[in-house]
């Protein structure tokens, strides 16, 4: 066997770790080293004048995070919160933010040598922040980089509401 072989049966067995979870139809996944925990429906509290897609505040042990509703910040319909719906607690560049999503499925292992590279589309859609699409059990898992879900902008704005 050669060096090749060797380092390509090693890419083959080397996974990631990513929380699936569901926004509408569609199974996304977010690495799990990104993923500080998984809240159950939580109580935000309003705050005007926001983003359409931030839904408000939530008190998380003494630290005021904004709270992204991700069916409106991936331009869907709004839809009512039930007892599936949790908020996955994230760091992205140094902002403590919950993503509310339809309900989280599990911690999946999906090899490394299954997630493809996204297919780039027109330049009117924003698809920077899908870092590729792979397959698990036989569905379709798109890979969500959540580093680069928003834009500098939208993090300012969240920073200044945090701190309000």
């Amino acid at each position: 066997m050669t060096d090749i072989d060797n380092v390509t049966m090693e890419t083959d067995l080397k996974t990631d770790q990513y929380v699936s979870f569901n926004i509408g139809s569609e199974i996304y996944g977010i690495e799990v080293m990104k993923v500080q925990e998984v809240l159950g429906n939580v109580k935000v509290t309003s705050v005007p004048k926001t983003m359409p897609f931030m839904k408000g505040v939530y008190d998380l042990r003494n630290t005021i995070i904004p709270i992204i509703d991700m069916r409106l910040k991936f331009n869907l319909e709004e839809k009512d919160y039930d007892r599936d719906t949790v908020t996955i607690i994230t760091e992205i560049h140094g902002v403590l933010i919950g993503l509310t999503v339809d309900s989280v499925s599990d911690v999946i292992n999906m090899p490394i040598t299954s997630i493809q590279n996204t297919p780039h589309f027109s330049s009117e859609i924003d698809s920077d922040f899908i870092k590729g699409i792979g397959k698990h059990d036989g569905k379709i898992i798109i890979i969500l980089e959540v580093d680069k879900i928003f834009r500098s902008e939208e993090l300012e704005l969240m920073k200044q509401k945090e701190s309000a």
